[in-house]
């Protein structure tokens, strides 16, 4: 085989991604400012790029990002460097940005093209059968919006030598039946699907930018929004105010919708979409009377129902050592769902790693509430989650600390960690009590704020104004799977379909209907 064909093979088929063009990036905010777009899609994460991208088949469509660009960091893109980026974060430009929420645990969210795809442990799993009736989404078209995301970004990984070991672990503590390489949630233990592909290069929901159409989509990227533009009457977001996201200037930018049909999508994550909200004047009257924000709509539900996984981490290897990073592969799924287990080798600096094995709570009960800390959009809001502020949530935390005992002491794992001197198993009720809330800590799920059903309606128009949605996590009473990366990515595809359903719906209503000048016109 000549060198000729085979390089053509391997950017054909090992590497489809190669050659695809990339829609137009800029981070001049001049270049967008007093422009007009179908679509607004505020967040360029997980949910947004798969938004944009299906939008963008007939419609023009504007994303601003608050970060930069994923491509050409290897702290996204190599998987040699798998949880550096946690470990590297500043206020303005890291692209990981940490929290500390109002309980005390520390988290992230993503601040770069990708969102949390951009710095997750790339685990793919779709959600439950139960959780899509729940939501009273199409079946077919989930599956569709699956399917399509998948056939971009998810890859089959080959286990790593732990994970070899630790899925043996999770059937030796009893998470039957195994499941092998499976992309649904079903109880057992199995083997995921991987944004990572076997060269350990990392695919974010940024690529599937790729695959809308690049002449219709515009990329704005360091832009924070500082809030939604209404109409004189207040009932119509008619576009966005935004401002640099690296804190050089406090100058303020606009840029609006269509005039008779487009809208503004909040994609900002569960953190983001709320505060949004809020700094525009929609969520409780009292508290945004407390900021001097005038208020749209009085709507009580913003900034309400947060919630966040309880987690339990088991660092299972003695001491710090410099071990191959390895993101998690393999889930145990414990049966009614209730708890996920997973492990992966984190780096703790530059040169160490430890071994965990971390498993969450799936379904809490206890709820919190985000709000402002100041009118600055570059801040973040202050978020408290209540972790295992019930007693259900207490309980269950209990069972599952014995669960990850189960597999730590598990023959598999203290045979390949060399462990010979096991330690004494936490027993009785007050001490384990006690360890849990001393040591819960995130999955990195937390989800809610705008819930469907209270904040937005089953379109996720947000209520009481028009021209304005909200798709994303913050719209979950509950996170969805072993985590919420696959299905969020789907629900970007998903709504995409749906609106462009509506359009055409709307069109064929209105004989009068004229595609504005300046946006694209659907192609034949």
């Amino acid at each position: 085989m000549s060198p000729l064909v085979l390089s053509f093979i391997i950017c054909m088929f090992i590497n489809p991604l190669q050659g695809m063009q990339m829609p137009y990036m800029t981070s001049d905010p001049k270049e967008v400012s007093g422009k007009s777009f179908d679509y607004i899609v505020v967040g360029g994460g997980t949910a947004g790029c798969s938004l944009a991208a299906t939008l963008s088949e007939k419609f023009s469509v504007l994303v601003i990002e608050r970060g930069g660009s994923p491509y050409g960091d290897p702290l996204v893109e190599e998987r040699k460097y798998f949880g550096y980026s946690l470990l590297k974060t500043d206020e303005y430009s890291s692209v990981a940005q940490s929290f500390i929420s109002r309980d005390g645990v520390e988290n992230y969210r993503g601040r770069v093209l990708g969102g949390s795809s951009a710095i997750n442990g790339g685990f793919y799993s779709r959600a439950s059968e139960e959780f899509v009736k729940k939501a009273g989404w199409d079946k077919d078209l989930v599956q569709d919006s699956y399917k399509w995301v998948e056939s971009k970004v998810v890859f089959m990984p080959e286990l790593s030598q732990w994970q070899s070991v630790v899925q043996f672990g999770f059937l030796e503590a009893g998470f039957y039946p195994y499941n092998g390489y499976n992309l649904e949630h079903t109880q057992g233990t199995k083997i995921g699907g991987s944004i990572y592909d076997q060269r350990g290069k990392r695919h974010t929901s940024a690529d599937l930018l790729e695959f809308g159409r690049p002449d219709h989509i515009t990329v704005l990227l360091y832009a924070t929004v500082k809030s939604v533009i209404f109409d004189g009457n207040k009932t119509r977001a008619v576009g966005v105010r935004f401002m640099k996201s690296d804190g050089s200037s406090s100058k303020s930018y606009k840029i609006h919708v269509e005039k008779h049909r487009g809208e503004v999508i909040l994609t900002a994550g569960a953190l983001g979409s709320p505060q949004i909200l809020l700094l525009s004047g929609i969520g409780p009257e009292d508290h945004l009377n407390d900021l001097n924000i005038p208020v749209v709509v009085n709507l009580r539900d913003v900034g309400r129902r947060m919630s966040d996984n309880p987690a339990i981490s088991l660092l299972v290897d003695r001491f710090s050592q410099n071990r191959t990073l390895e993101p998690p592969q393999v889930a145990a799924i414990a049966e009614g769902y209730k708890y996920i287990l997973e492990s992966e080798v984190l780096p703790t600096n530059i040169t160490t790693t430890r071994i965990s094995i971390a498993a969450k709570i799936a379904f809490p009960k206890s709820r919190g509430r985000l709000k402002l800390n100041s009118i600055n959009p570059r801040e973040n809001p202050s978020v408290k989650f209540n972790y295992l502020g019930s007693k259900e949530d207490l309980d269950a935390c209990l069972e599952m600390v014995l669960l990850l005992q189960h597999v730590a002491r598990s023959e598999t794992v203290t045979f390949y960690l060399g462990l010979q001197n096991r330690e004494k198993l936490l027993a009785g009720d007050e001490e384990l009590k006690s360890f849990c809330k001393d040591n819960v800590r995130t999955y990195y799920h937390y989800h809610g704020g705008c819930v469907v059903g209270s904040v937005v309606d089953e379109d996720y128009r947000v209520s009481g104004v028009k021209r304005l949605r909200v798709v994303d996590g913050s719209t979950f009473e509950e996170s969805p799977g072993t985590n919420p990366m696959a299905t969020v990515l789907m629900l970007g595809r998903y709504q995409g379909i749906r609106i462009l359903k509506e359009r055409e719906v709307e069109k064929e209503g209105d004989e009068s209907f004229l595609s504005p000048q300046g946006s694209p016109q659907p192609q034949p």
